[in-house]
């Protein structure tokens, strides 16, 4: 990896939708589906979705912080998720969808922690914010039909109902941001 780039881990619920929306931002070289922050050694999906592996669906973002910024990708993690929700997103239930933002800088924790503070001090949102902020562990890559699987699963049922409008919605906030 090119030294001037950054990696940070974030689980907004699903990873399908996470994933579609991040790389369509200007300035992320890679975007990955994984698991992170449980407790077992290289877990499959079927594994994590009981629950019991304490690992978060996640997409792990490398990007140019030259251009866009650790802060650019949260603000966007925190319009395309509800992170309010503890272990939740929607119809999507267990602590694999929980809110996190797993760091691999302590420039990045101070970021997160910075832009929560921010969140909560607004009153953008009526509840209180639940996403954990705690350094990436034991990160494994999810299983290759996960990987772009907005982009190859356009028609998917849950592609169109969820994915989509999080990537309307992202493309209609984030413009600047965005490309195709």
């Amino acid at each position: 990896m090119n030294p001037n780039h950054q990696t940070i881990t974030l689980g907004g619920g699903c990873f399908w939708c996470t994933e579609a929306v991040f790389v369509r931002v200007n300035g992320v070289l890679d975007v990955e589906s994984g698991y992170c922050n449980g407790q077992i050694i290289d877990p499959g999906y079927e594994q994590v979705c009981s629950g019991r592996t304490g690992h978060a669906e996640v997409v792990k973002l490398v990007y140019d912080p030259a251009r866009v910024s650790t802060r650019e990708l949260l603000e966007i993690f925190f319009v395309i998720h509800d992170p309010t929700t503890l272990n939740a997103q929607g119809n999507d239930q267990g602590t694999q969808y929980r809110s996190g933002i797993y760091f691999s800088t302590p420039d990045q924790q101070e970021v997160a922690l910075a832009v929560i503070e921010e969140l909560k001090q607004s009153g953008v949102y009526s509840r209180p914010i639940v996403t954990e902020v705690l350094p990436q562990a034991n990160y494994w890559s999810a299983e290759s039909y996960h990987q772009d699987f907005f982009a190859s699963n356009p028609a998917h049922g849950y592609c169109m109902a969820v994915a989509a409008p999080k990537v309307a919605k992202f493309r209609k906030t984030f413009a600047r941001l965005a490309h195709d």
